[in-house]
């Protein structure tokens, strides 16, 4: 055994003052997630599970772990978008966040606005500087390693429409670090923004 590393089965506890899952696979991409429900009432949540997963066609996921309104709303009009935090929207970002129940519009409870989308009928939030609106692909319930269900859904979407501020792009290429984004990190409350200082390049090998 080394002394010098931690090991832990997550099935027999962690042993530790807070579990450090989160904060291993991490900074992570928040999954802003804008939508309405079937009668047209808004929604507006953040996941800290969310990613893109595939080029052509673009696609991208969020987790929720619950069946909560996010889910639900994507279900029923096939429909989301993505927003992404920056750190001058990270406050109302987590206002959204509060426990709220599904007749709360968090875009009125978090003080931002409701943009109409291009593509579909979700809106997105116009303080952000770059959305994707998305049309459901697929919805998974997830499942561990022995078939057993667990109470988590995993939402995919389709990327039809793609809106990115102007300022942002530089010499036909998107500046990640201008936009500040924020990023989930581990523990209760931590979280990262990306700057141009942490940036550098490496190109793949050549065949």
């Amino acid at each position: 055994m080394n002394e010098d590393i931690h090991f832990y089965e997550p099935a027999n506890g962690h042993g530790l003052a807070h579990d450090p899952f989160n904060a291993l696979v991490a900074p992570r991409p928040i999954g802003w997630i804008s939508s309405r429900d079937r009668n047209h009432t808004l929604n507006l949540a953040p996941y800290s599970f969310f990613n893109a997963f595939n080029y052509v066609p673009p696609i991208v996921g969020f987790a929720s772990i619950g069946y909560k309104d996010s889910v639900r709303n994507a279900e029923e009009t096939g429909e989301f978008c993505w927003n992404l935090v920056t750190r001058s929207l990270s406050e109302a970002m987590n206002e959204s966040c509060a426990p709220v129940g599904p007749e709360v519009d968090e875009f009125t409870l978090s003080g931002l606005t409701p943009k109409p989308s291009r593509v579909v009928s979700a809106p997105h939030v116009a303080e952000s500087p770059v959305a994707l609106e998305c049309r459901v692909s697929q919805v998974l319930q997830l499942a561990g390693a022995d078939g057993q269900k667990v109470d988590t859904w995993m939402v995919f979407g389709e990327v039809v429409g793609v809106h990115i501020a102007r300022h942002l792009i530089r010499d036909g290429i998107y500046d990640t670090a201008a936009a500040e984004p924020v990023l989930r990190g581990g523990g209760s409350a931590d979280y990262f923004t990306v700057g141009a200082a942490q940036k550098f390049q490496m190109h793949r090998p050549k065949p």
